[in-house]
């Protein structure tokens, strides 16, 4: 038999301008607030229903069916707990902030659950932001959220195309900083002469072609987030350059010998193994402890094939003034087998691409062919390489030099701009213009 909630904590209950429900320790549901009812679309009387149901449409509670759950949490710890969570509402799927909190010091027996709405992630389809509603990625927004409201540095790390500047984006949004500038700095494309230009700023006749005074982007960031990309490309040279900023939080533009101090909240991310940069001594370890105060694993889309459909949807979207494109049962399935070695950045190319050949309305799997696996797509093919480039070598090579030999291949008949070529291998321009002046360089 449940026991009733007490008068304070009904009380407690009812002050709450957020939905909130009081629960037992068995999960049963002992009163909820008109909030509560309407965001979940329920009139009846609810007491004695799981909140997982009701919130998850669960037969059991949410740990048991492979989810976190703040509940369980705070069970466990017997303190307030609080964690992101996706919950179905009246409205659809949607993320939520949930804070648990005892209503007892000691053993408790009722626990009051507040839940917030956020949008720092969406789980419906969205032209815009974060969308996701996998385990893999409610745990990463789960970080995310907790870390946002902190000034704690971050690092970010994934394979490319997972979505890094987007999860950034989310972080600086959901901090006391969001009305304030975010900062994107690619550190792979910032040439070594030039960096200290870029990311400080230079005066009027610093050196040759310095015609006036220029901001740097930690100027530019004043106040805000400073984003630093593919961190793990800086060089040994920059990083002492960088590291002194961080520690100091001062810096002198070039050509000035005046102390300027920095205000901004530092998110770091790359696809390098520090950890092995680090003891091959390609990268700082006194850098590496100053980045990583608080890193974030960014899945694989391999590990969120339960998003495909929805990131699929969402990325479909996203394209103004452009036809509407749906996907057709088949060609869904065929992308949810895949495992995009690309991940997102690659089945926003696939998609591109079987948009233009559909020519807007179904997207079937024929508009798919031959664009997924090792082969290489006809329009990369170089004239008089018809036949497809040659991935077999003789002996194991490198990654890198296998990467430099495409490349090459590349080089020696595509006909279109550098733009497109970027945009067809599912890399940024700049990353392209890095990779190519390495195989010009080549030994």
């Amino acid at each position: 038999m449940l026991s009733p909630p007490s008068a304070r904590a009904m009380e407690t209950l009812n002050v709450q301008d957020h939905p909130a429900i009081l629960v037992d320790r068995g999960f049963h549901i002992l009163a909820a607030n008109a909030a509560y009812r309407k965001t979940y679309g329920v009139t009846q009387d609810l007491t004695g229903s799981y909140c997982h149901r009701i919130s998850h449409r669960l037969d059991r509670p949410c740990d048991l069916a492979g989810k976190s759950c703040p509940l369980r949490a705070s069970l466990d710890s017997g303190r307030p707990e609080r964690m992101l969570h996706v919950h179905q509402t009246s409205r659809g799927r949607g993320f939520v902030a949930v804070e648990v909190r005892p209503m007892e010091r000691e053993r408790p027996e009722c626990y009051l659950e507040i839940l917030r709405p956020t949008h720092i992630a969406k789980a419906e389809p969205s032209a815009i932001g974060l969308v996701g509603n996998s385990p893999a990625f409610s745990r990463m927004m789960d970080l995310v959220y907790k870390v946002a409201p902190e000034s704690t540095d971050v690092l970010l790390l994934g394979e490319s195309g997972t979505g890094k500047e987007l999860v950034a984006r989310a972080i600086h949004e959901g901090s006391d900083r969001a009305e304030m500038p975010f900062v994107p700095v690619e550190c792979s494309g910032l040439a070594r002469e030039l960096f200290e230009s870029e990311l400080f700023g230079h005066r009027k006749g610093a050196f040759t072609g310095a015609m006036f005074d220029k901001p740097g982007l930690v100027d530019v960031a004043q106040g805000g987030t400073l984003f630093l990309d593919e961190i793990g490309e800086v060089s040994l040279e920059l990083q002492v350059k960088l590291l002194r900023l961080l520690e100091t939080q001062t810096f002198r533009k070039v050509g000035s010998t005046e102390l300027c101090y920095a205000d901004f909240r530092l998110v770091c991310a790359t696809n390098c193994d520090l950890h092995a940069m680090v003891a091959a001594g390609t990268f700082r370890k006194d850098l590496f402890y100053r980045i990583s105060t608080f890193p974030i694993r960014l899945p694989p889309l391999r590990e969120r094939r339960e998003d495909i459909a929805l990131l699929a949807c969402s990325l479909l979207q996203r394209h103004p003034g452009k036809s509407e494109c749906v996907l057709a049962p088949e060609a869904l399935e065929r992308l949810e087998q895949y495992s995009f070695p690309g991940n997102i950045r690659e089945m926003h190319n696939l998609l591109e691409r079987a948009r233009i050949l559909a020519q807007g309305g179904m997207l079937r799997s024929e508009h798919f062919h031959g664009m997924m696996g090792l082969e290489c797509p006809e329009n990369l093919v170089p004239p008089g390489e018809q036949s497809g480039f040659v991935f077999g070598v003789d002996a194991i090579i490198s990654l890198e030099t296998l990467e430099q030999r495409y490349l090459e291949a590349l080089l020696r008949g595509f006909p279109g701009t550098r733009e497109k070529l970027a945009s067809l291998l599912g890399i940024s321009l700049r990353t392209l213009v890095r990779k190519l002046g390495k195989v010009r360089h080549r030994p």
